[in-house]
């Protein structure tokens, strides 16, 4: 499977609502991996940012595959001294 094409933004989960999940892989608010804060999270598209994800005021820029990997590897989201 290639990710080549594949796009995440991260947000703020205090805008959770405002995600058409429709226009994302993820399927619900409940579905999504959150940071160990519990106060962001992040959506997944191909193609075109869609226009939910546009209209968020707390996304970051585009992460590609890679860089996102490295990001959710980081101490913010996944937790040093869990077993693995």
């Amino acid at each position: 499977m290639s990710f080549d094409n594949r796009k995440y933004v991260v947000f703020d989960l205090t805008e959770v609502d405002t995600i058409d999940f429709s226009q994302v892989m993820e399927t619900s608010a409940s579905t999504l991996r959150k940071n160990l804060a519990e106060t962001q999270s992040f959506v997944k598209y191909e193609g075109d940012m869609p226009a939910s994800v546009t209209a968020l005021t707390t996304k970051s820029t585009e992460y590609n595959h890679a860089d996102i990997l490295a990001l959710l590897a980081g101490t913010d989201w996944t937790d040093p001294n869990a077993d693995v």
